[in-house]
């Protein structure tokens, strides 16, 4: 391949970058005024005493979502107490994907390049090679 190829390409790899970042940027800055617009016609639905209204052939509603989660520092007394009291069931297991795959490396190193045998099986690996940019 020649170099010419090989600048064309970094050059394009390196404005579709940019343009991702300052896409993500747009979208954030979307993001938040969605949230705030979402926030003030709630608002002023609710100041209204309006559950619903239709504007241009689009129906507007309010809508309620509980989000729950253990308090800071009590997931584990949270799984109990719902494994304690028959609920077992929803309670899943798991491991964070970036703590696995630095554990599977650090095993790998210690065992010769290579998974260690209890894991073969029952862990996947890849690797993805990309090109890093970075300023000057």
């Amino acid at each position: 391949m020649k170099n010419t190829k090989i600048f064309e390409l970094a050059d394009q790899l390196k404005a579709a970058k940019a343009l991702k970042k300052e896409i993500d940027a747009q979208s954030k800055e979307v993001a938040e005024e969605i949230e705030k617009l979402d926030l003030a016609l709630s608002d002023a639905m609710a100041e209204a005493e309006c559950d619903r209204f239709s504007r241009n052939g689009i129906t507007f509603y309010l809508s309620s979502r509980l989000f729950a989660s253990p308090v800071s520092g009590c997931k584990d007394e949270m799984i109990l107490a719902l494994k304690t009291h028959g609920y077992a069931d929803i309670v899943t297991e798991t491991v964070n994907a970036n703590t696995l795959a630095s554990f599977i490396k650090e095993q790998t190193l210690l065992n010769n390049d290579t998974v260690p045998g209890w894991l073969l099986g029952v862990v996947k690996t890849y690797e993805k090679t990309s090109v890093g940019i970075r300023k000057g």
